[in-house]
């Protein structure tokens, strides 16, 4: 038989599957459990705009599945270009914002070419800079978030690709305005920098950025957003780009077609319209942060202040071990071992009954 492995690319040969949280389905039929909860993924627990369920409901019928998709996201590209304010060229769509993240790799990056990210940042930079080969720069943290001054003074003249995540998951963290206002103004225009801001919606800190605006005097700049969070869009996977036209155009030249399916673009284009809806899910996130912080703090457990849908909290101990134990009382949470936090969990802010029931279990297996 043929040695696959040994055809695949030197980068590829050294990957490991993304591992994903653990479906409750797969819990239930492992453990026989029944009503269990999984705050693992940061899913949304209000789930998608009403007006956007009712309008799949309504003209996603099965016979319109043979059809192609609209390649282009006229309609959403429109949509986001009102919300936004800036021009429909400025826009690229993904497949989620990880299919951007990739993208923008697959057209800067190269084998021996410096693409930079915090330590304990979003795995798929790691991931998508090694399967292309190049070469990973990864600054180490300063308290759980990115240390900007040394990613600057850590800038080499390979340098091509800069991933920030503001805010950052899994440590939930953020980069203030003035201070990544000042990173972008030196680095140099010929390194990409990308602005993760797949949970931006959440934050409600006074000093987090509004970075659109700069994108007038920093054309090398990439502001990536998803609909998978705030927007409950998770399962129909599309999320989109903001960034220079010329920028665009050459994203939208890798970019694969029809990568946005017909149910993910209408249901994106109503929910970004729905804002009333959009203020419930931040208002409830915001209360269960309220919920989980003061039990954290009550059973003396730290915990990393998070502006995002979830917290990362210290166990103590093995945070696998920790993980485990939740799992056979029906919690599935997020062990981060593979982020450098191997005492940490990540834990999603869900609705009120299920963070008690979260509660509850670590009360238990704490004990």
């Amino acid at each position: 038989m043929c040695d696959f492995f040994s055809l695949a690319t030197p980068g590829v040969q050294g990957l490991s599957p993304y591992q994903p949280g653990k479906p409750l389905e797969e819990l239930e039929r492992e453990y026989g459990i029944q009503n269990a909860i999984k705050l693992a993924s940061n899913e949304n627990p209000l789930g998608p705009s009403p007006r956007a369920l009712e309008a799949l409901r309504q003209q996603c019928s099965p016979e319109n599945i043979a059809g192609y998709p609209d390649g282009g996201g006229f309609r959403l590209k429109h949509s986001l270009s009102q919300q936004l304010g800036v021009t429909p060229q400025h826009i690229t769509l993904g497949n989620g914002s990880n299919d951007i993240l990739d993208i923008i790799a697959r057209v800067f990056a190269a084998p021996d070419v410096g693409v930079m990210f915090s330590q304990h940042a979003f795995a798929i930079y790691a991931l998508a800079t090694q399967a292309i080969g190049a070469k990973a720069q990864e600054i180490p943290a300063k308290a759980w978030g990115h240390d900007l001054s040394a990613m600057r003074k850590g800038l080499d003249d390979t340098t091509r690709i800069i991933f920030i995540a503001n805010p950052n998951n899994p440590t939930g963290t953020w980069v203030d305005d003035k201070a990544l206002k000042a990173f972008i103004e030196s680095v140099p225009q010929e390194v990409i920098i990308v602005l993760d801001e797949a949970y931006f919606e959440y934050v409600k800190a006074a000093d987090y950025p509004n970075s659109l605006p700069w994108l007038a005097q920093h054309p090398n700049l990439i502001i990536v957003r998803t609909f998978s969070k705030a927007y409950g869009l998770a399962g129909l996977r599309v999320g989109y780009s903001v960034s220079h036209p010329d920028v665009a155009d050459l994203l939208n030249r890798v970019r694969q077609p029809f990568n946005v399916n017909s149910m993910a673009l209408l249901a994106a284009e109503i929910a970004i319209q729905d804002q009333s809806h959009l203020e419930q899910v931040v208002a409830l996130n915001e209360s269960g942060m309220q919920q989980l912080s003061d039990a954290f703090t009550q059973m003396g457990l730290d915990f990393i202040p998070s502006v995002g849908n979830f917290i990362c909290v210290d166990m103590q101990r093995s945070g696998v071990e920790v993980y485990e134990k939740l799992l056979r009382k029906g919690v599935i949470v997020r062990p981060v071992a593979n982020y450098g936090l191997p005492t940490h969990l990540r834990i999603s802010i869900g609705a009120e009954h299920e963070n008690q029931q979260c509660i509850e279990a670590l009360r238990s297996v704490l004990s």
